[in-house]
């Protein structure tokens, strides 16, 4: 399902430097509020613009029916009516707006009256959370990740569990707290048993994490009972976005036995405004690491499935005038491609729908400065992570900021898929 992406010597006639993450070969999707009077509508990202799909269709700009005022894909507020349309309709859109925005194109570029109602600066707008998230579910398929927590509770002989090479492992998380960027995170309460030997307790989290992750969104879905076969998994994939699900480890330890993760990752999982669509992502394909053993056929074609984007992690404490990065890392890393979570969450008949979560789960690199979480970053507490201004963090203090960003660096431009962020707020405990 590839695409031809738009030539990187294109340029839009809007001032946009080659280092920013929002060039006229990107283009992002999400769901803005001009001011807070109007209803929030579907828009792009350019430079440091947005551009209002529902008025470039209320002045038939877009040469498609599934796309013209009349039908409103882009008068909602989330984009799942337009994700529902399908590839063809979302290459449309995509073609149409570039070509809109070529720095040789006289339409909006001549048009004062036009662009005054389409263009809107970023500064000026209110991002709301891009899409509807009908079901949400968190994979566990970068291998340095999965080899790191397995050697902290198990020993390196045992890291691996037996299925972990064989399938992409997931769990089904919750989709009513998945937010947008920049939505405070209240530090989670619970139970928590940190001696063997005594009860547990309720109280707030002492063991409060990040992770940092990619997601994708489901366009198309599939009928129940009709598997997506990894060679067409990507004609159902809409888009891409950078994931933060939080994690409350002391929280999570204790419950996860024998059903898995529950509250200790239920409270909160952060989502960027914008959703990159694969199209844009076509020149950065790679290799995944080798696989072995090799996958049942149904997990297959995996050639060229993985993406070379980079990421990062900053964090800012309350005393810090600036934030610091902590990890570096890349989603190429990873071990189970997306094209393979897919395919694996449906082979059963189990039923996506447009709008449907499904996160990478930790990404984590081969070295120690390119760990996902803090649980790896500080290793278990024992290794604390040293900030600039003295002190030291093994797990999230309240007050900290945690600011998640990803980019994929082409010849002259770069894909940017914005930041995710949030600062952590305090417990809010029930009474004694």
């Amino acid at each position: 399902m590839s695409s031809t992406p738009i030539p990187a010597s294109d340029a839009s006639f809007l001032d946009v430097p080659s280092d920013h993450p929002f060039p006229i070969q990107n283009l992002p999707y999400g769901i803005f509020r001009p001011d807070a009077q109007a209803e929030p509508c579907v828009g792009v990202a350019i430079g440091d613009h947005v551009v209002d799909l529902a008025a470039l269709a209320e002045a038939g700009l877009f040469d498609h029916d599934a796309l013209d005022a009349d039908n409103h894909p882009f008068h909602a507020d989330t984009l799942n009516p337009f994700m529902a349309l399908g590839r063809p309709v979302w290459r449309a859109a995509r073609s149409t707006v570039h070509h809109l925005l070529k720095s040789d194109t006289a339409t909006l570029r001549d048009d004062e009256s036009l662009r005054s109602r389409v263009l809107h600066a970023q500064d000026d707008v209110t991002m709301l959370l891009p899409v509807e998230v009908g079901d949400y579910t968190d994979f566990y398929s970068s291998r340095e990740h999965a080899t790191n927590i397995g050697t902290m509770f198990r020993g390196p002989e045992n890291a691996l569990k037996p299925n972990w090479l064989h399938l992409p492992v997931g769990y089904h998380g919750r989709a009513s707290s998945v937010v947008v960027s920049g939505t405070p995170i209240q530090r989670p309460c619970g139970q928590r048993k940190p001696d063997d030997d005594a009860p547990p307790t309720y109280g707030p989290s002492q063991l409060l994490d990040f992770e940092l992750e990619m997601g994708f969104f489901v366009g198309t879905g599939n009928a129940l009972g009709t598997p997506i076969q990894a060679k067409d998994a990507e004609s159902h994939i809409f888009g891409l976005s950078l994931v933060n699900d939080w994690s409350a480890r002391d929280i999570q330890k204790w419950e996860y036995v024998p059903l898995g993760p529950f509250l200790g990752k239920s409270f909160a999982t952060t989502v960027s405004p914008w959703v990159v669509p694969m199209d844009a992502l076509e020149p950065f394909r790679t290799d995944g690491p080798e696989q072995d053993p090799e996958p049942l056929p149904y997990l297959q074609p995996n050639d060229r499935a993985n993406f070379d984007i980079e990421l990062e992690v900053q964090l800012q404490t309350p005393e810090m005038d600036a934030p610091h990065t902590i990890s570096q890392t890349n989603f190429n890393y990873m071990y189970w491609s997306m094209r393979q979570q897919l395919a694996h969450h449906t082979v059963n008949g189990c039923n996506t729908r447009p709008g449907d979560l499904m996160a990478s789960g930790t990404i984590s690199g081969p070295t120690e400065d390119s760990y996902g979480s803090m649980l790896e970053l500080a290793w278990r507490g024992t290794k604390p992570i040293q900030m600039p201004d003295g002190s030291e963090r093994s797990f999230l203090q309240d007050g900290d900021r945690v600011i998640m960003r990803g980019w994929a660096q082409g010849n002259g431009f770069r894909i940017g898929l914005g930041t995710t962020e949030g600062v952590v707020q305090p417990a809010q405990p029930l009474d004694a």
